[in-house]
């Protein structure tokens, strides 16, 4: 039997409303629509909710308005139905009636992330500790110590036990031997690079191996280095190398697909800052790539830097792509609905409305608070005096009423800015709220938590706090 779900909703937003319930209304689900007579629901109260509202029979749910600052309890227990808060925006109830059941869980992953700090024979334990945590803090489990080519790590055995001190496991990236052998007898976890050449480091420590070709491409050399860490009975992890662009990127990918189709037990790391840093386009969609090669082939690490300016989030996108690509597989599906974290420049569902619902829903507004939505005609604001629209925010100050009050003047413009933002950017705007951006410029905590869930204080939306400061009286004569 279908599920009666009561949308609640005010006299402005109830043809919006309407035809979303229209929409959704199927075998599993009954939607329907109840207008409490006030025009705007969010500013219901649950004491006018409480008089108002005639919940038809056999109602399953209510679903209030997003904006709706009432006390869900007291609802419920008044009416005997589950009451809940919706999204705050219309466009909204279809996923979330659709997921309102199952929350995707994002605490799982199978891929370890290495964090490269490649100059840290530059920088002293202390420094490089500090940075540390800072990777940590974005999603990094191993530290990887970068050895730079003719510069003296005189304090490496002194990094890697502050390292240790504060909880890190740490692996040593060098291509000279001497400086593995001293990483691996100072108790490093890892080791990059080890090739058939320099194998027997691995016999000198404990550290894990991660194991390369002892030249360019050599899928001979790396499948002989493979074979005698497997005669040893050893752990290791081999990384075919991921090329850049225009030098051999895609046939290192085939190597990739070519060593686990040939060793589908072999752990395998790879490296993906050759692409990241290496390319002038927008990280997160080179990790969401990199991620996907990582889910299909079963690569489990993979060594992340950060120190192009482009680059500075990669960490954290790289983390948050191991999660969602984790639950993706795990619910074998594609990787959508699993969370918006790597959505920085666009939104799947850009416009919360379509311009002639916005012009009907004007058409009805009888005060002079200016409402600011975005659709794909452009940046629309309106009031009792008229709706404009334009793809220009400059267009539309003409028509704005702010010269007795410098506080809505400055108000109105960061939020037609943000507006301008999102229309060009395809992005969802939500008047009062900030941007989301993902993972890459969270605005208030978690990735999912980009807008405010804490709800509005009643009253003017830009606070009298904000008002500049009293001159003071002069002292002199």
């Amino acid at each position: 039997m279908a599920k009666r779900i009561v949308l609640v909703t005010g006299s402005l937003a109830e043809p919006r409303v309407k035809r979303i319930a229209e929409e959704l209304n199927g075998d599993d689900m009954e939607p329907v629509v109840a207008n409490v007579g006030v025009k705007v629901a969010a500013l219901m109260t649950a004491d006018i909710v409480e008089r108002r509202l005639k919940l038809p029979a056999g109602a399953d749910r209510v679903i209030m308005p997003g904006r709706f600052r009432g006390d869900l309890d007291r609802l419920s227990d008044f009416f005997g139905t589950r009451f809940e808060r919706g999204p705050e925006e219309i466009a909204d109830l279809p996923e979330y009636l659709g997921h309102a059941k199952q929350q995707v869980d994002l605490s799982e992953y199978d891929v370890t992330i290495f964090a490269e700090i490649i100059d840290a024979t530059l920088m002293t334990p202390a420094q490089i500790v500090e940075r540390a945590r800072m990777m940590r803090a974005d999603g990094a489990d191993i530290i990887d110590l970068g050895c730079l080519p003719d510069s003296p790590f005189p304090h490496l055995e002194e990094s890697i036990a502050a390292l240790h001190s504060d909880g890190f496991k740490v692996s040593v990236d060098s291509f000279n031997a001497e400086e593995l052998s001293r990483a691996t007898r100072a108790g490093a976890d890892y080791l990059l690079s080890l090739s058939e050449k320099t194998i027997g480091i691995a016999d000198e420590g404990p550290a894990i191996p991660v194991l390369v070709s002892a030249g360019a491409a050599d899928a001979a050399s790396l499948d002989r280095a493979i074979d005698i860490m497997i005669a040893k009975g050893k752990p290791f992890y081999a990384d075919p190398i991921l090329d850049p662009i225009h030098y051999g990127f895609a046939a290192s990918i085939a190597r990739y697909v070519d060593l686990r189709s040939r060793r589908p037990d072999v752990p395998i790391l790879m490296g993906i800052g050759n692409l990241t840093e290496l390319t002038d386009a927008d990280t997160t969609g080179i990790n969401a790539l990199l991620m996907g090669l990582c889910s299909e082939l079963h690569i489990t690490a993979v060594l992340a830097v950060q120190v192009s300016p482009h680059c500075r989030t990669a960490i954290k996108e790289f983390d948050r792509a191991r999660r969602e690509y984790f639950a993706a597989r795990k619910a074998n599906a594609l990787p959508q609905g699993f969370g918006m974290g790597l959505m920085a420049l666009r939104d799947r569902r850009g416009f919360a409305s379509t311009p002639e619902e916005i012009k009907t829903l004007a058409a009805q507004i009888r005060d002079a608070n200016y409402r600011i939505e975005v659709a794909e005609d452009g940046v629309h604001i309106y009031n009792r005096n008229g709706h404009h629209v334009s793809d220009d925010p400059f267009e539309l100050f003409p028509h704005l009423d702010t010269r007795s009050d410098a506080g809505h003047a400055f108000y109105l413009g960061v939020e037609t800015a943000r507006a301008e933002i999102a229309y060009r950017l395809g992005k969802r705007y939500a008047q009062d709220e900030p941007l989301s951006f993902g993972v890459v410029a969270e605005t208030k905590g978690a990735a999912d938590e980009a807008h405010l869930l804490n709800f509005k204080e009643a009253g003017s939306t830009f606070s009298k706090r904000a008002k500049a400061p009293e001159p003071k009286e002069s002292k002199e004569p």
